[in-house]
């Protein structure tokens, strides 16, 4: 499926299945976009941020690599799952991940149709990459595999029984790459 614009199906979602409280005027409460590629580990996401004058924006990203290849319901589905995120945030004013008023407009939405289903975790392919790095601690030798190189990770299991469970530089991890 080609990308479309995601912004006449946000609309319809929103008179639908939210009585239009996403909009104010014509204008959404939240911003939309595809991702820009990078964004291959989920399908989309919802989130906030406040600039340093207390001004709050609302972003959802819809993952471009992840639903570019799947059926046009898989957009649907992931959309109005992020719709329901910020319809709790922005006109419920509840702070709750996955909790009752999500379950509540989701099952109400389920009922309402059926082109697509909203769940909790979608089972779209999502293609696991292999860790590029092994962090070991040179205390104990534990070997755990990373995707990337982190800073100031410190072995859990020594920081906590050598140092109360503080963490203690001489846990520091060392990275190295796996080899090819």
């Amino acid at each position: 499926m080609p990308l479309v614009p995601l912004l006449p199906i946000f609309h319809r979602f929103n008179r639908e299945f939210f009585s239009g409280s996403l909009v104010k005027g014509v204008t959404p409460l939240v911003s939309l976009r595809w991702s820009d590629g990078r964004l291959r580990n989920t399908a989309g996401f919802y989130r906030t941020r406040t600039n340093g004058f207390f001004q709050k924006s609302s972003e959802i990203v819809l993952s471009r690599p992840i639903l570019e290849k799947m059926p046009q319901r898989a957009l649907h589905s992931t959309l109005c799952h992020e719709m329901i995120h910020a319809w709790v945030d922005l006109v419920l004013k509840v702070h709750e991940v996955h909790g009752p008023n999500f379950y509540e407009r989701m099952k109400l939405i389920n009922s309402m149709q059926s082109q697509f289903e909203i769940t909790i975790r979608h089972s779209f392919p999502i293609p696991r990459t292999s860790p590029k790095w092994r962090a070991i601690c040179p205390a104990c030798g534990l070997i755990v595999p990373y995707k990337r190189r982190m800073q100031g990770v410190a072995c859990k299991a020594c920081c906590d029984n050598r140092y109360g469970g503080k963490w203690h530089p001489s846990c520091l991890l060392d990275f190295v790459l796996f080899e090819s």
